[in-house]
C-alpha cells in the first residue's frame, strides 16, 4: 500500500512489517518496523552510530536530512543527556513525521526547515557530532558533496568533533566526494562499507589524530543492534 505520490515528493510506502519513505517508488530512503518504531532498521544507520567510539556522550548532535527519523529516534532515546537538531530542507519531508514517530519538538530535540549546506556554514552552536544523510530523489544534493560544504562542517564542529557522512558508493562521483572529504579533514577519515547495499559510511575527525579500525566501528554498529533487539 502507498500513498499517492506527486512529481518528486516524498511519500509513504507500506510493506507488511515497514513502513518506508520514498521519492521514486524504486529507492527506499529511510525505513521503519512498525513493530520496533525507534530501531534502526537499516545496516547503514547502526554503522553510522559508529561515532559513539569517538564520543559516547555527545553534547549535541547535528544531523542534515531527516528522512524517516530513525537516527533521530534512536538518539534521542539512547543518548538521554544529548540535545538533537535535525535540519530538512523539504518542508514534505516534515510533513510525514507523524506517520514515522518522530517526536514533537522539545527542549531537547527539534526539526529546522533549512538548507544543511547553509545551516552549517552559519552555525554558532558548534556540535560535537555531524550527521549527513541528506538524500534526494536525483542522489546526493551537489553542496552536499562540495568541497566548501566539507571545509564547513570542519570549522563547525567542537575541537575533537566527528562528521559522519552516507555516502552511496554507485555515485559516479563518490571518488570525488571523497577525496574533498580526505582534504578538508586532512586525511582524518575511516571509511567503511555497509553491511548490507552500497552505502559508505565516512567518519572525519575535526581538530586531533585518532587511530581506529573498521572493525571496531562494526562492533558499535553490532551493540545498536542488539540494544535495538532487547527493547
Amino acid at each position: 500500500m502507498t500513498d499517492t505520490p506527486g512529481c518528486d515528493e516524498p511519500f509513504v510506502a507500506e510493506l507488511g512489517p515497514l513502513r518506508s519513505l520514498q521519492f521514486d517508488g524504486l529507492t527506499m530512503q529511510s525505513v521503519m518496523s512498525v513493530v520496533e518504531p525507534d530501531a534502526l532498521a537499516l545496516d547503514y544507520t547502526r554503522a553510522m552510530m559508529g561515532f559513539l567510539l569517538f564520543n559516547p556522550h555527545p553534547r549535541h548532535i547535528v544531523m542534515v536530512g531527516l528522512g524517516g527519523g530513525s537516527l533521530a529516534k534512536y538518539c534521542v532515546r539512547t543518548l538521554p543527556e544529548t540535545r538533537f537538531t535535525a535540519v530538512e530542507i523539504n518542508p514534505a519531508v516534515i510533513a510525514l513525521r507523524d506517520r514515522f514517530g518522530i517526536p514533537p519538538d522539545d527542549d531537547r530535540f527539534r526539526v529546522v526547515c533549512a538548507d544543511g549546506a547553509d545551516y552549517v556554514r552559519d552555525c554558532e552552536d558548534a556540535p560535537d557530532v555531524l550527521l549527513v544523510d541528506g538524500f534526494v530523489a536525483a542522489g546526493l544534493p551537489p553542496r552536499l558533496g562540495s568541497a566548501d560544504f566539507y571545509a564547513d562542517c570542519c570549522r563547525a564542529l567542537t575541537p575533537g568533533g566527528v562528521l559522519v557522512v552516507n555516502h552511496w558508493a554507485g555515485d559516479s562521483r563518490y571518488a570525488v566526494y571523497a577525496a574533498r572529504l580526505r582534504e578538508a579533514f586532512d586525511g582524518r577519515v575511516l571509511a567503511i562499507g555497509a553491511e548490507d547495499g552500497d552505502n559508505r559510511i565516512s567518519f572525519a575527525v575535526s581538530g586531533r589524530r585518532f587511530r581506529l579500525r573498521a572493525a571496531r566501528c562494526w562492533d558499535a554498529a553490532r551493540r545498536c543492534r542488539r540494544c535495538t533487539a532487547s527493547t
